[in-house]
């Protein structure tokens, strides 16, 4: 029993619908946690991009209130827009370094025009996403994750002594100290419930020992209204797209594509712990995550704040509440929205001395860097991935500190090749798409998706099992496992709809070190493979013939794993040479 309802911590399921007494507590912990990180974001990037009081009064304003509508957006999905899962959103960490570089190049208007550009590159994402899959690799992301910590580093390290004139020399040191020492003691000793609060609790003892010094400008806040809307205004677009914005645009991609990333692992890990029962991942509802950060950053662009993406807290806090309904998700955005129509909200957190904010975000990028290492080393790192990771993570940081041919490069080619994130995200792209394009070729067959064509797959089978050298028993394996393979998509399209003519299938393999990699691509059906899969291992005996070919399936291959999108099916099945 316990191995079929799986994670028994779940209280309350995506669909399900908890009390609002209940929803609307774990939304305001939730929106009272996430605070900080979404203003404090955009208010560095303001400050460190030279801007006045008034255009950081409106960031935090606009970040908030696009926070709150892709929140909701992210709970209630509306057609292919949303996760149809409690993903908070927030100001992204990874667009630090490059809206500071724009504000810096053109003010507000030039990076809001960047932003809104990059934006539809995400939904370009989204909706090819099964297409793009194996150039925008882990290796990929997880290299360029690691170069956002190297690019942000330099600044954020800037704003540590950065205190007003006439400050106590002191002032600086203490607040930052008193901040790293509340944020690493709450980070490697507190309880798992307590983490969750490390933010505000170190940012409140930053404050506090910022105070005697006159570093928290506490009049700001008493001065604040409660209600109402910020004095400034909407900055506007830079549509003249001068040579400043052709020369960040790449980067500006670059730092989308990665947030994508991001969005995409929060997208399979929230549906991973907001079920009772194990569920295979459906990228579908990944790419309605993407379609919702999309909209978020298209927003960002169009009030001129920086842009948003998806908070991991999202899955620290429905695995530490066990709530992971969809009520949730509004009643945080609803937060949102209200707190933002505070002024002295935003004005408590604007008042964040620099070196309290330096540090929170140094602890922030840190665990960034750490991420991105998490994803390269989880996806395998055999010896031409480590030279992918290794050779481009080096070429980004000789760019940044502009030791890499530095009196060559100037005007537009300076800004562009400047930021090591673009340069090191760039070098692993092509080095990606080189190892994919000089890989043993795949062998391709198209046909009907009926059982008509089995023949046709069988003696394509037997023919990539004889080009490589495989005996009997392991061709046969080959073929067994692409004939069950065939069994069950067309026992999944037939459950689906009544007439399934007109149905493609694409199979295509490739030897990879020992093993056949077959891959089925097909029309979208209901069930998944591995959902199936993972039920059959847990029946002790077969209680239905259409079981057969799962049973089979999972006999053959050494591994089979379904990719769910809304353009295509993508079955992708394992034969080891030796069982």
């Amino acid at each position: 029993m316990e191995s079929e309802r799986g994670n028994d911590n779940v209280r309350f399921e995506p669909d399900e619908r908890p009390p609002h007494l209940v929803a609307a507590g774990v939304g305001f912990q939730a929106a009272v946690v996430v605070l900080a990180p979404v203003v404090l974001g955009a208010v560095i990037i303001g400050r460190a991009g030279g801007q006045g009081a008034d255009y950081i009064t409106w960031i935090a304003f606009a970040a908030l209130v696009v926070s709150g509508v892709t929140t909701v957006l992210q709970a209630v999905r509306v057609g292919r827009i949303g996760a149809g899962h409690v993903l908070i959103m927030g100001t992204s960490g990874a667009f630090i370094a490059v809206c500071i570089t724009a504000l810096a190049k053109g003010g507000p208007p030039l990076m809001a025009s960047l932003i809104v550009v990059s934006a539809l590159f995400q939904f370009a994402l989204a909706a090819r996403l099964s297409l793009l899959r194996r150039v925008i690799t882990p290796v990929v992301s997880g290299t360029v994750i690691m170069l956002i910590a190297v690019t942000v580093m330099p600044i954020i390290f800037g704003l540590l002594t950065d205190v007003p004139e006439g400050t106590s020399s002191a002032a600086a040191p203490s607040a930052a100290v008193a901040t790293f020492v509340a944020l690493v003691v709450l980070a490697l000793r507190a309880p798992a419930a307590w983490r969750l609060w490390a933010p505000l609790i170190g940012i409140a003892v930053g404050c506090a020992a910022a105070a005697p010094f006159g570093l928290y400008d506490i009049q700001s806040v008493i001065d604040a209204p409660w209600i109402g809307l910020p004095d400034s205004s909407w900055p506007g677009l830079d549509l003249s797209l001068g040579p400043e914005f052709w020369a960040l645009l790449p980067a500006f991609v670059v730092v989308t594509i990665v947030g994508a990333i991001e969005t995409i692992g929060d997208g399979v890990a929230i549906q991973r712990v907001s079920r009772r029962r194990p569920r295979a991942t459906d990228f579908r509802l990944v790419q309605g995550a993407l379609n919702a950060d999309g909209v978020g950053n298209l927003l960002s662009g169009l009030v001129g704040t920086p842009p948003n993406t998806t908070y991991s807290s999202s899955i620290s806090l429905a695995e530490l509440t066990g709530v992971a309904a969809r009520r949730v998700g509004v009643y945080i955005g609803v937060i949102f929205v209200a707190l933002a129509l505070s002024p002295k909200v935003t004005a408590l957190v604007i008042a964040i001395p620099n070196p309290v904010a330096a540090v929170y975000v140094t602890l922030l990028i840190g665990m960034l860097f750490v991420q991105g290492m998490k994803i390269v080393v989880g996806d395998g790192l055999d010896h031409r991935k480590a030279a992918v990771v290794g050779l481009s993570f080096w070429i980004g940081v000789g760019f940044q500190n502009q030791v890499i041919f530095a009196d060559l490069l100037g005007g537009t080619w300076g800004t562009l090749l400047g930021n090591g994130m673009t340069a090191g995200g760039m070098a692993a792209i092509a080095l990606t798409a080189f190892m994919e394009l000089t890989a043993p070729r795949r062998r391709r067959l198209e046909v009907a998706q009926a059982a008509e064509a089995l023949p046709e797959i069988d003696a394509f089978l037997q023919k990539c099992a004889a080009r490589v050298g495989w005996g009997e028993p392991a061709a046969g394996r080959l073929r067994s496992a692409g004939e069950e393979t065939l069994a069950v998509l067309l026992q999944q399209a037939g459950e689906d709809e009544a007439d399934d003519r007109g149905r493609r299938l694409i199979l295509t393999a490739r030897l990879t070190e020992g093993a056949m990699e077959l891959e089925f691509s097909s029309a979208s059906s209901t069930e998944n493979l591995e959902d199936q899969l993972a039920y059959m291992s847990a029946q002790p005996e077969l209680v239905d013939e259409r079981e057969i070919s799962f049973r089979l399936l999972r006999h053959y291959a050494t591994s089979v794993r379904h990719q769910k999108y809304h353009d295509v099916d993508i079955v992708t099945v394992q034969v080891e040479e030796s069982p």
